[in-house]
């Protein structure tokens, strides 16, 4: 393709330079092509013959290392000595590496057939690579850097040029919009780093999640132990190292039962943020099972019209019964008709009645205790009944993933096969009466369930026991996500961060949009 209005070539750079012979004009167009492929083939021997032609034999140009370049290379680079256009910056020593970097090595080129074939198509227009320092700004202040540059990790030159036109993809997050959310709970201490991608989504930048005991031997003296809040501050530090790493714009952190029933739960709290950095808030029941709901609105089937959520904590447990038989709202929390917070969790349900060593006598008596604290609990039942199809549960615990995980017999926990799960009523009670039947050393061996969980999981099955005579369903629904997926949801909710996320992807030029 020739400019219309000076008659020169672009060059490989993007920028039209000098072509360095006459224009084809009347009958020779229709031959210029055959032409121009055979002057190609033949100009190389006729200048390595000597024979003098009608044109003088021009001097071949030497590289920088001083071997000659190939022949079918030299009428490239010779446009590219060409006159540089008014105002253009002298090369400098580093720019002359880069421009040596860049060039394509000898026989690894494009074929004379194929240069043929795409030479009106538009080829790759890389920038040139920054210097290995940083340059000063002729006019100015200097550019600052990219907020999350250091925690990318460093580009290749390769890479780099390569990449350079490639637009995000659509719906791709911001890097510079980072959430956080970070939960304390009486058994884990679990945090999430994320960013917003499609409206409703977002996608994990990192993680952490360990198991510290918090709530270990609260319900017997009513106050938390020093061994477990060294566990806990100890995991808080690596959470404050992760959050210090990264520029968050939002984050949220919470603290649920063992801290909001402790006699020195603020207390902790208040060393927490002398030694950790880190200041966390005791929310109440109400808000973690709003939380607890808002995490996990993607699972609730688009048919249902009711819905009985429950997360099985360490310290306490929370019930949300559902109804949206009425047009949903864009929060599923809004639609929450009766809601009950238990005083009982997996950690102090075990250490009252055991959960090394548990009998089906001693598992029948962990679920006669949540039964009669449910039964203080008035809530009418499900809308169309039990047994109605559009009815269901979503069960948000390490309890229910856990069950999960053995009813798939993973050979090790794998999230993206559990989360989303649909268990049948009959294979729940299958894996509780084979959960029940394994002794202590067989709970721990088996890769989803672990050491740390061995002496808990029982005590979880009983609770989840109660629930399901309370709100007997043919389905339930397993979640491997909870708390933490509420706080990021409702942060860049109110945030606006997938209105922000829809607005830029609308105005980008690819996009048609208004600025373009």
């Amino acid at each position: 393709m020739r400019d219309p209005e000076s008659g020169q070539q672009p060059s490989d750079a993007g920028a039209f330079v000098n072509a360095g012979h006459a224009e084809p004009s009347g009958s020779e167009q229709g031959q210029g092509r055959s032409r121009r492929s055979k002057n190609r083939k033949r100009r190389p021997s006729q200048e390595h013959s000597g024979q003098n032609g009608p044109k003088e034999r021009q001097t071949p140009v030497q590289s920088l290392d001083g071997a000659e370049p190939p022949p079918h290379k030299r009428k490239k680079r010779r446009r590219s000595r060409g006159k540089k256009p008014p105002g253009a910056r002298p090369e400098t020593a580093d720019a002359l590496a880069v421009t040596t970097a860049l060039q394509p090595v000898p026989g690894q080129g494009p074929s004379g057939k194929n240069r043929k074939k795409n030479r009106h198509k538009r080829g790759l227009q890389g920038r040139p690579l920054m210097p290995a320092h940083t340059p000063v700004a002729m006019n100015g202040p200097a550019a600052s850097p990219r907020p999350d540059a250091s925690d990318a990790p460093a580009a290749t030159p390769t890479s780099r040029a390569a990449g350079q036109n490639q637009r995000p993809a659509q719906g791709a997050p911001f890097p510079s919009h980072l959430y956080a959310a970070l939960d304390l709970g009486t058994n884990n201490c679990r945090l999430l780093i994320a960013q917003p991608g499609r409206p409703g989504q977002f996608r994990v930048v990192d993680a952490f999640s360990r198991i510290v005991r918090l709530g270990e031997g609260l319900a017997a003296s009513g106050r938390l132990s020093e061994d477990a809040m060294d566990r806990a501050v100890e995991a808080l530090r690596i959470c404050a190292g992760k959050l210090a790493a990264k520029q968050i714009r939002k984050m949220r952190l919470i603290a649920t039962e063992a801290c909001r029933s402790a006699a020195n739960g603020v207390e902790f709290l208040e060393r927490v943020k002398r030694e950790a950095g880190l200041e966390l808030e005791i929310i109440n029941r109400e808000t973690e099972a709003r939380l607890a709901v808002s995490g996990c609105a993607s699972l609730v089937e688009r048919d249902a019209r009711s819905v009985v959520l429950f997360d099985i904590g360490g310290g306490s447990s929370e019930i949300a019964v559902i109804n949206v038989t009425d047009r949903r709202s864009t929060r599923l929390a809004n639609h929450i008709t009766h809601w009950t917070s238990l005083p009982v969790g997996v950690v102090t349900l075990s250490e009252k009645h055991g959960g090394r060593d548990v009998t089906p006598e001693v598992f029948g008596a962990m679920v006669d205790e949540v039964e009669g604290m449910l039964s203080r609990f008035e809530c009418p039942p499900p809308v169309g009944g039990h047994d109605a199809v559009d009815y269901h549960l979503i069960g948000t615990s390490g309890t229910v993933t856990t069950l999960a995980g053995v009813h798939l017999d993973l050979p090790r926990y794998d999230r993206r096969r559990v989360d989303g799960l649909w268990m049948h009523d009959d294979d729940v009670t299958a894996m509780q009466a084979r959960l029940l039947s394994w002794n202590f050393d067989a709970r721990a061996s088996n890769p989803c369930i672990g050491p740390d969980r061995a002496d808990l999981v029982l005590a979880g099955c009983a609770i989840l026991e109660a629930i399901r005579r309370r709100w007997p369903s043919k389905r339930m629904r397993v979640a491997d996500r909870g708390l933490r997926e509420g706080l990021l949801t409702d942060m860049m909710a109110d945030d606006g961060a997938w209105r922000r996320q829809r607005n830029r992807r609308f105005n980008t030029p690819r996009n048609g949009g208004r600025n373009g």
